[in-house]
């Protein structure tokens, strides 16, 4: 069976990425293992603690190489992505054989969804960023991506219903990471 893994790019337990993330699951349903990368103890990027590697980097690394695919639902601050996720895909393009950089890092060549809940935007900066960060870094991003602008009422309630038709685009694109 397929494993996939999820990262939300918000760390707030009600965000409305974890949301979309949960009805992407569903989409998904049994035709894959779906976990959720916890990377909220992961340390800021830095050379001095780089090797021998923090036990968060190589759970992480782990987790990525283990995984046919990852899923990233990001929102967006400040017209880009979060630093926490930035410091995320900065730790896994770092080379698991120290000083090596000719060896592939663990996200080289991982096929990513990248989807994102945020303003009135629907976070098409962070999108475009995250997908020239995740291309530099040789991820495979797929080309389809999800936006949901979330209505101004979900704010005060940290509650987000999706409307049949995102439901339907989330559907589609879990259909594309399964095949």
């Amino acid at each position: 069976m397929k494993k996939f893994l999820f990262i939300i790019g918000s760390l707030r337990t009600k965000s409305f990425n974890r949301q979309v993330a949960n009805e992407a699951k569903n989409a998904i349903g049994d035709r894959a293992e779906v976990s959720e990368l916890d990377y909220s103890d992961l340390p800021l990027l830095n050379q001095d603690i780089e090797q021998p590697e923090p036990a968060a980097v190589s759970r992480i690394r782990k987790a990525v190489s283990e995984s046919d695919a990852i899923w990233i639902f990001t929102p967006e601050y400040n017209l880009s992505y979060p630093g926490h996720l930035k410091n995320l895909l900065d730790w896994l393009s770092r080379p698991v054989i120290p000083m090596d950089y000719g060896t592939p890092t663990c996200i080289n060549g991982k096929r990513v969804a990248i989807s994102g809940a945020g303003g009135k935007e629907a976070t098409a900066n962070s999108r475009a960023k995250l997908t020239e960060l995740l291309t530099f870094i040789k991820a495979k991003v797929l080309p389809e991506q999800i936006g949901i602008a979330v209505p101004a009422e979900a704010w005060g309630t940290d509650v987000l219903i999706l409307t049949d038709e995102q439901k339907v685009e989330l559907k589609a694109l879990a259909d594309k990471l399964v095949n």
